[in-house]
């Protein structure tokens, strides 16, 4: 039987409350994820004589079972943990946590409770890893992804840069390319890895097996990485812990260390405006800041990484990195080295992205997209402007699907959208001065809400104000004037009481065809998508299987105008990840017991569907017109 991901989560945060008082989420976060790597690799390969992890005996989560309600439990478990570490050569990454520290976990008989009921948690049969028989699931990757993710976010602005937020790390990894990859000697390198899941999506979205390097100065959070990467079954990734990537880089290209290796893709989200990048670094430059014109400032880092990317990027190599929006636009040794790129041709794209998104930090980033191959001949660059596209998750903001599909779709078809991208000329840039603020370039602001003091004097809803609703005037003629009257030059009246407007608006013929629009395109989906939601069986590539669904919606909706498209998109995404993606892979998995579920499945998807889109249409129809909002 497939395990749900939704009971495994749940789990996962039961065992966090178990440590949650003793220390802070940075500190238990060491604890929690040592015990889901054991138990995992326990599961998986105990007894496999050739698995990419050796479980000794003595060294697995049965013999921590065996210690529950012991004195010497904390003991015990540190030394299956080191046994563990020992074969596997995995000291200083998986035995880092301590779980005799009574400083964190108590003394006696309250740590001995504590542990004791912490295993008991991780015995349960949602955490049996052997079960999980939907091949293509990474069900552990994603829990330890969001075990991570929850982490960060308590962890407070100091403590939670070790991981990027998975949705930015889609885009990277659909931006550069590397899902067009043929050749199995493809490499991926990460300078500033952190815990690795950057890494992890950039090597998912390629067709085909590539290299993985990483390097990462905190020798705890290099740990993460190494433990991530093996629960995503990606346990040949080098990672390279505890040294400066500036003062002491870790590939070469030779023994004699005298220049750095070269990488087909080279990714990054290294910490923003570093202030001592400079430590150590006289005499190991590499060549890394030659031929720009200047040396990146001391106390800030930003061009330092982004020019170690460029330099540890082959001839045609691609890459991308996180930076805060400073780098677009400051002056002085930047403004040098930012001439430099462009006119070099090296900076393909620039994505904006929206404040506080990320963990170490609530500055505006953005993403620098750089290509080496065809730099000669680069007449300019892409810019999107993706700030207002986000939603509120705590005190956070967090890019929803639709907001993800948005940026990486108007990236690959070079997409001119007013407000939002376009491909901006080497001239204009050169005319600006090689500054690349975004706003200079693209205009995202929302028009200005005008009062008109006559009419608030006098009387009337303002023609302009009504007039602005042009296109929906356009779809329902006789609307307009069932609505309102001329009351004066400039100014309209409401014919209607405000509460018969509503009811006017559902009983026009015009809306109705347009309700009936939407019925027909969700139908038109639902005809066919049939049988790929009917037909899932075991070799169903699941990741495919939605791709193609939500392509579809988006198709069968396109000609449906005022509705945003992107919204009908972020409703099947939505269902998806909260119920949908757990029900296929049990049917993927199990479907000699789930076949007579699925129509019902499919039924569901409708129905939710269908719900969402006419609160969502009831919602922005019923407006008072007279309010300068689209739908």
């Amino acid at each position: 039987m497939a395990i749900k991901k939704s009971e495994l989560y749940s789990s996962l945060w039961a065992s966090c409350d178990k440590l949650r008082g003793g220390m802070d989420a940075s500190q238990y976060k060491d604890y929690i994820l040592t015990l889901l790597f054991v138990k995992y690799v326990s599961d998986r390969y105990k007894g496999e004589p050739y698995a990419d992890i050796i479980v000794p005996e003595g060294g697995s989560f049965d013999d921590m079972v065996a210690l529950k309600g012991k004195d010497n439990i904390g003991e015990g478990m540190d030394v299956i943990i080191a046994k563990l570490a020992e074969v596997n050569r995995l000291q200083n990454v998986i035995n880092n946590a301590k779980f005799n520290d009574e400083t964190k976990l108590g003394k006696g008989k309250e740590q001995v409770d504590k542990l004791t009921g912490l295993v008991s948690i991780f015995q349960r049969p949602e955490l049996n890893f052997s079960r999980n028989r939907a091949a293509g699931d990474d069900i552990i990757g994603d829990a330890y992804e969001y075990l991570m993710r929850n982490f960060a976010t308590e962890s407070g602005k100091s403590k939670g840069q070790f991981y990027t937020p998975a949705e930015v790390s889609r885009i990277i990894a659909s931006v550069i390319g590397i899902d067009k990859v043929t050749s199995p000697d493809t490499t991926v390198y990460d300078p500033a890895c952190g815990s690795g899941s950057l890494l992890i999506r950039a090597a998912d979205a390629a067709p085909i097996d590539v290299s993985i390097y990483g390097q990462e100065k905190d020798i705890a959070t290099a740990g993460l990485a190494h433990m991530n990467f093996v629960l995503h079954n990606k346990a040949s990734a080098e990672i390279a812990g505890n040294a400066n990537t500036f003062s002491d880089p870790q590939y070469f290209k030779d023994n004699d260390h005298t220049a750095l290796k070269q990488f087909d893709f080279v990714i990054a989200n290294p910490p923003f405006s570093m202030k001592n990048w400079t430590d150590g670094i006289a005499g190991k430059e590499y060549g890394r800041f030659d031929g720009y014109g200047a040396t990146p400032p001391d106390k800030k880092g930003d061009y330092a990484w982004l020019l170690h990317i460029i330099k540890s990027m082959k001839p045609n190599g691609k890459g991308a990195c996180i930076l805060p929006h400073g780098v677009l636009y400051r002056s002085n040794a930047e403004a040098t080295i930012r001439t430099t790129l462009i006119k070099k041709g090296y900076i393909k794209a620039i994505i904006g992205l929206p404040d506080n998104l990320f963990y170490g930090t609530s500055i505006p980033a953005c993403i620098i997209v750089i290509d080496k191959e065809g730099a000669g001949s680069r007449d300019g660059i892409f810019m999107i402007d993706s700030s207002r596209g986000f939603v509120k998750d705590g005190n956070k903001n967090r890019l929803r699907e639709r907001d993800i599909y948005k940026i990486v779709s108007a990236f690959h078809e070079w997409r001119d959208e007013d407000k939002y991208s376009r491909f901006v000329p080497l001239a204009e840039i050169e005319r600006n001065e090689y500054n690349l603020n975004i706003p200079r370039y693209i205009d995202s602001g929302e028009p200005e809400d005008l009062q008109s003091i006559d009419g608030h004097l006098n009387g009337g809803i303002p023609a302009v104000d009504v007039d602005s609703l042009s296109k929906y005037w356009e779809l329902f003629p006789n609307l307009k004037s069932m609505l309102f009257v001329p009351l004066r030059v400039g100014y309209y009246s409401s014919v209607l009481p405000k509460d018969e407007i509503s009811h006017t608006i559902y009983a026009n013929k015009e809306f109705s065809a347009y309700d009936d629009l939407i019925d027909n395109a969700i139908e038109a989906w639902k005809s066919e998508v049939w049988d790929k939601l009917t037909g899932i069986n075991a070799d169903t590539d699941v990741k495919v299987f939605i791709s193609e669904i939500a392509e579809e919606i988006l198709r069968q909706f396109e000609p449906v105008t005022l509705l945003d498209k992107y919204n009908v998109y972020q409703v099947l995404l939505a269902y998806w990840l909260g119920v949908m993606a757990d029900d296929v892979f049990i049917v993927k998995a199990d479907r000699y017991k789930a076949a007579r579920e699925m129509r019902f499945l499919a039924d569901k998807i409708h129905d939710e569907q269908m719900g969402d889109l006419q609160h969502r249409r009831a919602k922005d129809m019923v407006q008072s017109p007279t309010r300068k909002k689209t739908c």
